[in-house]
This record gives structure tokens, C-alpha cells and sequence, in this order.
């Protein structure tokens, strides 16, 4: 394997002068940096990535972390983020932290042990103590874990009002929903959006919420408890579109006809809820853009220190399909 003294030599120049032509940093007069170059090109000279981003101070990596990568809302997201770092020239890492905060601070010491440039962190369990050593640009996606991080979400809350009211609008009388984890900002804005509908409706009962920690089978599990002791609901809100898919086999194996005596609607807007049996209502996020605004602001951070934080948050949108009367 050539080093960047065997490139020197062939070019006829110093190491230093090879350095500053692979770093476009200092001045080397178009001549020289030709010979370098058909050097590098002669040799197949790959630079050695550790010994750059120590020079450099960067080893153009950029990490996301994930907390499920089973649930398919994730690998839409990582898609979006590698997209738009491999186009600006940065390594992609994904990390799958299943909200485990011990995983997640593993990956953080050891990432930043290899110069990562930034971080896009989906997180339940982190905390502004948890990062306040890290040097690098954080974004939070999805959820929000600290004010003084810039964040991409969507307005949780009021997509859950959306979905619960129009489970009203078809004529449900009784509609429960099945959360997520008490510890994600989503799930508890979630969690409002249903109760500013339904909490001074006569007929609510504390009992008509259940947590599916956003997971299928225990959605699954959970969703055959409740409408066993409670069959008199006939809608229920489900907090993200996996879960969904779990309420959908429980009520398959309750011999409960959906959506003739249940209606359901998910949310997040994932490609299975196009091929469930009945398909899927949900509310749609923009997964695909999310993940690209959250990268282009973690860039920008990256290229900018002195940045301003930027907490956007964007609309879902109302997919009505068979799940729902």
C-alpha cells in the first residue's frame, strides 16, 4: 500500500506540500499540484482517514441514532440523512440504541474518540446533562430532548387531535389510544392531542389509554386486554403506525371486524400501512424531508459554530384508508 512519502517522492516534492494538495490548504502552484495529483492517481494512494481528521480536526463522519431500526420509520429517516451527507462528501454511521441510555453513551464516547463531525440523535432517554461534554453539533429528530439543541419534529399534538376527531366524525362514541413511551416528547404531545378531544367527554374512562411503548407486539398484547375488559370501543387512535399494525392482529384474533365495528388510525405514515389487511389510516409524516432538514441544519452547524438554535416543526397530513368506517 503507498504511503504519502512514495507520493512524494514520485512527484518530486515534500510530504508537507502532498498534505497541503489533499487538505486544499496552503498555497501550491497549479504545476506542482498536477504532479501530486497524477502521483496519487499512478500510486492509487488512499489517505489514511484517522491520521487526516487528526490533522484536521474532522473525520467527515456524521452518526444517527435510532432507537428501533425493526420499526420501518427509521430506515425511511437514515435514508434521508445518508442521502444528504454522502452528498457532501461525509462517511454515514447508524447507530441502534433500542432507548437504552447506556448503549446511547457508549456510542457517544466512542464516536467522538474517532473525530465525529456531528450527531442527529432520535432519543427518549438522553439528556442536556448526558451531552454537555460533547464538542459537536447535535440535532434532535423526531423528538425533542433539550431546548438548547436544534430539533426537526412535527406537530405532534395537534395530528393527534386531527386523528381523534375524525374517529368522532365517523360516528365513534367511544375511542381509546394506545401510546407510546411516557419518557418521548411524541408520545406524550400525542397523548394530549387525544385528551384535548376526548377528556370531558362523559364517557371517558382513564382506563381507555394503554401504553404499546411504541412496539408491535406489545400493542398487540395490550390491545387484547383493553377491548376484552372494554368492548364497547369502537375507535381507536394508535400513537404510531407499527403499533398500529399490532391493534390490527389483536383485533383479527378477537374475531372484531375493522372497520365495521372498530375503526382505527395510526400514525406516521410508514409503507406497511399500505399493504395491512384493511389498510391503514394514519397520519403522514414527511419522513423523507425530515430527515433531509435535519441533516442540512446539522451541516450547517457543522460549517457555522457560532449558529443560532432552530427548533422547526412541520404538519401531518390526514391519509384516510380502509382502517377507518
Amino acid at each position: 500500500m503507498a504511503t504519502i512519502r512514495d507520493v512524494a517522492k514520485l512527484a518530486n516534492v515534500s510530504t508537507a506540500t502532498v498534505s497541503r494538495v489533499l487538505n486544499n490548504q496552503g498555497y501550491v502552484n497549479n504545476e506542482t499540484r498536477k504532479r501530486v495529483n497524477d502521483a496519487i492517481k499512478q500510486l492509487n494512494y488512499r489517505p489514511n482517514d484517522v491520521a487526516r481528521s487528526l490533522f484536521k480536526g474532522r473525520s467527515k463522519m456524521i452518526a444517527l441514532f435510532v432507537p428501533d431500526i425493526k420499526n420501518p420509520f427509521f430506515p425511511e429517516l437514515a435514508r434521508a440523512v445518508e442521502d444528504v451527507t454522502n452528498k457532501h462528501n461525509y462517511t454515514f454511521v447508524l447507530c441502534n440504541t433500542d432507548d437504552n441510555l447506556d448503549k446511547e453513551i457508549t456510542y457517544l464516547n466512542g464516536l467522538q474518540q474517532k473525530s465525529v463531525d456531528g450527531l442527529i440523535m432520535v432519543s427518549s432517554t438522553i439528556s442536556q446533562e448526558d451531552i454537555k461534554n460533547i464538542s459537536v453539533p447535535i440535532i434532535s429528530l423526531d423528538r425533542k430532548f433539550s431546548s438548547e439543541v436544534s430539533s426537526v419534529t412535527v406537530n405532534n399534538r395537534k395530528g393527534a387531535e386531527i386523528a381523534t376527531r375524525y374517529l368522532k366524525s365517523i360516528g365513534c362514541k367511544r375511542i381509546a389510544h394506545i401510546c407510546g413511551p411516557q419518557s418521548a416528547s411524541n408520545s406524550m404531545d400525542r397523548l394530549k392531542g387525544y385528551l384535548d378531544v376526548v377528556k370531558h367527554e362523559s364517557w371517558f374512562l382513564s382506563s381507555y389509554v394503554v401504553s404499546g411503548d411504541y412496539r408491535f407486539q406489545q400493542s398487540f398484547e395490550i390491545t387484547r386486554e383493553m377491548l376484552t375488559q372494554h368492548p364497547e370501543i369502537d375507535g381507536i387512535f394508535v400513537g404510531n403506525d407499527l403499533m398500529a399494525v399490532g391493534v390490527l392482529k389483536a383485533t383479527k384474533s378477537l374475531k372484531i371486524k375493522v372497520p365495521e365495528e372498530l375503526s382505527i388510525i395510526g400514525f406516521d405514515g410508514i409503507s406497511i400501512g399500505e399493504t395491512t389487511t384493511p389498510t391503514l389510516t394514519t397520519m403522514q409524516q414527511p419522513i423523507y424531508k425530515l430527515g433531509v432538514r435535519a441533516a442540512q441544519i446539522l451541516l450547517d452547524h457543522i460549517n457555522n459554530p457560532n449558529h443560532d438554535i432552530i427548533q422547526e416543526e412541520w404538519d401531518v397530513t390526514l391519509i384516510k384508508r380502509d382502517s377507518t368506517k
